[in-house]
């Protein structure tokens, strides 16, 4: 009888929740809180990631050569993650602003990310020339036995030349001016029917900089009415990061794919 009731009184007062329970579920609680700041530390710089979308802010600068020329490119200018490294390079895309020419930064993100945005971006590739001839020298020994028809009056200025059908130009107009020191300029279109239809890349002209390097660019044809400004400020923006530039061009001979004809 004794020992039934110093059983019960050991039931009765043994606590509901063991030591080794309240051990296991404090240790739970403490990795939840730890592995919920994880999350939020993570997800916080996965965010950030993804909101830049591959771009950076960063300014420092990487020594790139390309061919014959050495450049010194800003990192928030260059678009790829992948092409932002010292060394040699095939080729190198960049996006600048217009008209201020400056690479991405927070306070401008909107301008970079905004694909209805058409009329303030300017694409650039930069590559070792393939040609002796960049787009303006082109027009004579190439393009012009590509025209239909007459010229016409084009925008901004421009003489419009379309090209006939079946020249690997279909619905490109080349648009040509005059420059004030006796030059051409050369740019090929492909020009919308309404200004709502344009875009980023509808214009494309190449030029060759430096000693060996060509320079295509791409603009929306909506900017066409600064076309002379922007070839102006292309070239003195990559000008200004070669390093050790030559006073002229010693471009090779090469041969001109369009027409497979030595230049």
């Amino acid at each position: 009888m004794e020992m039934a009731n110093t059983a019960d009184e050991t039931q009765h007062h043994s606590p509901l929740i063991s030591n080794r329970f309240l051990l296991i579920l404090t240790s739970a609680i403490a990795a939840l809180a730890v592995l919920s700041v994880a999350i939020h530390v993570l997800g916080r710089s996965f965010g950030q990631e993804l909101a830049l979308g591959g771009h950076t802010e960063s300014t420092d600068s990487y020594t790139i050569a390309i061919g014959q020329d050495q450049l010194q490119l800003e990192a928030n200018t260059i678009r790829f993650e992948d092409q932002r490294h010292d060394g040699k390079s095939e080729r190198i895309d960049l996006h600048l602003l217009w008209p201020e020419m400056n690479g991405y930064s927070k306070d401008l993100r909107r301008r970079f990310d905004d694909i209805s945005s058409t009329g303030s971006l300017i694409f650039l590739q930069l590559s070792q020339s393939t040609m002796s001839r960049d787009m303006s020298g082109r027009i004579e020994p190439i393009y012009s036995l590509l025209f239909d028809g007459p010229s016409q009056k084009g925008p901004a200025g421009l003489t419009l030349h379309k090209f006939r059908r079946g020249t690997g130009y279909d619905n490109e107009t080349l648009l040509t001016a005059n420059l004030p020191d006796g030059a051409d300029y050369a740019v090929r279109c492909i020009l919308p029917t309404d200004p709502s239809f344009a875009t980023s890349g509808d214009c494309q002209r190449d030029i060759h900089v430096g000693k060996d390097l060509t320079v295509l660019y791409r603009f929306s044809s909506l900017m066409l009415k600064d076309w002379r400004a922007i070839d102006t400020a292309i070239r003195g923006h990559i000008e200004a990061r070669i390093k050790n530039p030559s006073l002229a061009p010693s471009h090779k001979m090469r041969r001109d794919p369009a027409t497979n004809d030595s230049l």
